[in-house]
């Protein structure tokens, strides 16, 4: 919702004070759909040459983040830390019992009752591999927090691509209006001899070029690209809470100790409370 706002207030700002100052519509009007034929066609057609259709389908994904928020809400958070607690108890308690739910999540009664997560396939594979090598003496935290460390900076990277490719399309949109611009100059200096009020007009034309460049780069793209870097940072925060528990995990603290290590960790506003995550907790312990 504060996305169509934002650009509800790009549009009325910018036209408002055009015609506030006493513009008319008419040449804009008249030269859009050209200008934006060529200036949106060519920075699709360069998106198009510069990813491939995994790319251009996870940018597609990603934008639309712009209107829905981040992924992972707090409620999620609270829900995580839940599962985790329930499968770092159940390690402590009962190691060869975990093996049936990270050997086969889909199946598993515990990581049944937390769907969201279930569906995150990155998610399930950063818990299940852990918990695995844990079980398979892994003994050093520090080895493994590397491993880990490792893994989501490669994953990371992976999903600011979206963010870096909008930012690529947003610096070359302005140059993209300077061609729109100059091959409306070009049309214009081939009809030299009409008169000055003709001239006018198409030279009025072929600077919407320029405008709809710029226009289009920092009103509209960039921002984009800005938020869709700023809420691929915060969904990260969601992987980095399973790093700290289950590296806290290694360290052999006790469960709670972990939990309350990734509570603790978790950005404050998506944060749980201690007291929503007790009580949380406290019904994880009543259904077991």
């Amino acid at each position: 919702m504060i996305g169509i706002v934002g650009i509800a207030i790009v549009f009325i700002m910018v036209f408002g004070g055009y015609m506030a100052a006493g513009g008319k519509f008419g040449i804009i009007i008249k030269a859009l759909p050209f200008e934006m034929m060529m200036i949106g066609g060519a920075a699709i057609g360069a998106f198009v040459i510069s990813n491939d259709m995994g790319g251009i389908k996870h940018t597609a994904k990603d934008v639309a983040k712009v209107f829905k928020g981040p992924k992972w809400k707090p409620d999620d958070y609270r829900d995580l830390l839940c599962l985790l607690f329930e499968l770092v108890r159940l390690a402590r308690q009962n190691p060869v019992g975990l093996e049936e739910h990270i050997e086969n999540p889909k199946e598993s009664a515990i990581f049944s009752k937390y769907e969201k997560i279930l569906a995150d396939h990155e998610a399930i594979e950063l818990i299940c591999d852990t918990l695995r090598s844990a079980s398979m003496n892994y003994d050093d935290p520090h080895q493994v927090e590397e491993v880990l460390e490792k893994r989501m900076e490669a994953n990371f990277h992976h999903a600011m691509h979206s963010s870096h490719a909008l930012q690529t399309i947003a610096d070359g949109l302005p140059a993209l209006g300077i061609v729109a611009a100059v091959l409306g100059v070009i049309k214009t200096m081939g009809s030299i001899d009409q008169p000055p009020e003709i001239l006018g007009k198409m030279i009025g034309g072929a600077l919407v070029g320029t405008f709809l460049g710029v226009f289009l780069a920092y009103g509209f793209v960039g921002p984009f690209a800005g938020k869709v870097k700023t809420l691929t940072e915060e969904d990260n925060h969601f992987y980095q809470l399973i790093r700290e528990v289950l590296v806290a995990n290694l360290h052999k603290h006790s469960v709670n100790i972990c939990i309350e290590v990734g509570r603790q960790n978790t950005p404050a506003h998506i944060r749980p409370s201690f007291a929503d995550l007790e009580e949380a907790l406290k019904n994880v312990k009543q259904a077991a």
